[in-house]
């Protein structure tokens, strides 16, 4: 039960949180001008810093909550993220901009977990733990 709380359910629950990201950095990437009309449609400054910010934070994100690594300021900056999109993108006007809006809100709580909680046993940041530990 220990390996199963400590590493099983760790690794798959950012497999699961990271996946969304990874999908939507590479989405965008693929469809820049998508999201600069998007962006620039809540009337936010500077619509192209915005999509690279997005990108940054979405792949760039994903992709070290997946590995693991750096999990627990991964986390918060996610969680900072998902507010600020549910917020300022989806806010509470119509059904699916309020679903869309508590999704980011209920995932925000969950990056919250993971910093409360750190990447588990199956991650890089585990293992560069025990190489420090080691030295």
């Amino acid at each position: 039960m220990d390996s199963l709380q400590t590493a099983v359910a760790p690794a798959v629950g950012r497999v699961l949180l990271a996946a969304i990201f990874i999908w939507s950095g590479i989405g965008k990437l693929m469809m820049p001008g998508m999201t600069i009309g998007y962006i620039a449609s809540t009337g936010l400054p500077l619509p192209e810093v915005g999509l690279v910010l997005a990108i940054i934070v979405e792949l760039g994100g994903g992709l070290l909550l997946l590995t693991g690594l750096g999990t627990r300021w991964v986390a918060v900056a996610l969680a900072l993220f998902c507010l600020f999109t549910a917020f300022v993108f989806h806010g509470f006007g119509d059904m699916s901009n309020q679903i869309n809006a508590m999704k980011n809100i209920a995932m925000a709580g969950g990056f919250l977990f993971v910093f409360a909680h750190g990447a588990g046993a199956w991650s890089l940041d585990a293992i560069r733990f025990r190489r420090t530990a080691l030295a």
